[in-house]
């Protein structure tokens, strides 16, 4: 027996990291201005990884979007891959050249393009396990979120490149 109707239920699912970030806030504001001076140091503890969480939970709810499109996404140590049913593939990370929102297919898609030439892979934004790629590609250097999230809103009828690595830019990174 459940309380919620599914649509609040995947809404709750959807903000998850938010919620809790608003929760543990108002907790740590709670101990800072209540019970005194001894929980005023957790308290502002709480209170700012509550703020984290809560900005770092706004992004990610931003980011995913409904699910139930095909395939099904694999994010695992630095490599994307996708398996669909039609197409599939795998790309590296650390290859990556060029991230682009092609919203020109319905629904969208993820063009990951890999150095070599290679065709690239496409990702639709509802594919799912898609909400594992915000975290992928915030590993990518330079590459801006809020222009990404802000783009991915508004759903271009078009291709818009998100990212493209530095040309003068080592893939490879430097122990020492």
């Amino acid at each position: 027996m459940t309380f919620f109707c599914p649509e609040a239920q995947a809404a709750v699912w959807r903000w998850r990291e938010a919620i809790a970030g608003g929760v543990l806030a108002l907790l740590g504001f709670w101990l800072v201005s209540g019970p005194g001076f001894l929980l005023a140091v957790p308290g502002y503890a709480a209170l700012g990884c509550g703020v984290m969480l809560g900005w770092l939970g706004v992004q990610r709810g931003r980011f995913r979007g409904a699910d139930g499109g095909v395939g099904a996404v694999q994010v695992d140590e630095g490599q994307v891959s996708y398996f669909g049913p039609l197409t599939g593939g795998t790309v590296a990370l650390r290859e990556l050249e060029s991230l682009t929102l092609d919203g020109r297919m319905f629904p969208a898609h993820w063009r990951l393009v890999q150095r070599g030439g290679d065709a690239p892979l496409l990702i639709p934004v509802n594919a799912a396990g898609a909400e594992a790629l915000f975290d992928a590609f915030a590993t990518l250097p330079g590459l801006r979120t809020e222009r990404m999230l802000t783009t991915l809103k508004a759903d271009p009828q078009s291709a818009v490149v998100i990212w493209q690595r530095d040309p003068t830019q080592s893939s490879h990174a430097l122990l020492h």
